[in-house]
């Protein structure tokens, strides 16, 4: 369920981030929150790095509205949700986590 945040910040509107592993991926979504206040909403979900499970996530970015999706380049884990996405008409960008975590205001954290 998505979650009201206290930051109202933007720079992409509907945006998710991947942490992918061997077994699951875990996804971030942030979206502008469904109460019209101006603040973002966000929700996390992992799931089974199994094909059925990244097509079932990407029909929930897709049901979200979500543009840009972001993953870290993790061994070769990362290459199947990747060509899934992006096959499915999303924006995938692929970053390196050193640069991530400098971020402003975005620790690296595995959370």
């Amino acid at each position: 369920m998505l979650e009201e945040t206290r930051d109202r910040d933007e720079i992409v509107e509907r945006v998710a981030a991947l942490d992918i592993g061997k077994a699951e991926v875990v996804c971030c979504v942030r979206v502008p929150s469904p109460s019209g206040s101006g603040r973002r909403a966000q929700e996390v979900r992992t799931y089974p790095t199994m094909t059925r499970s990244l097509i079932a996530l990407g029909e929930w970015l897709a049901g979200l509205g979500v543009t840009r999706v972001v993953m870290e380049a993790t061994s070769e884990y990362w290459k199947p949700p990747f060509y899934l996405l992006e096959a499915a008409g999303f924006e995938v960008w692929l970053v390196n986590a050193r640069d991530v975590k400098h971020l402003p205001g975005r620790p690296k954290t595995d959370k």
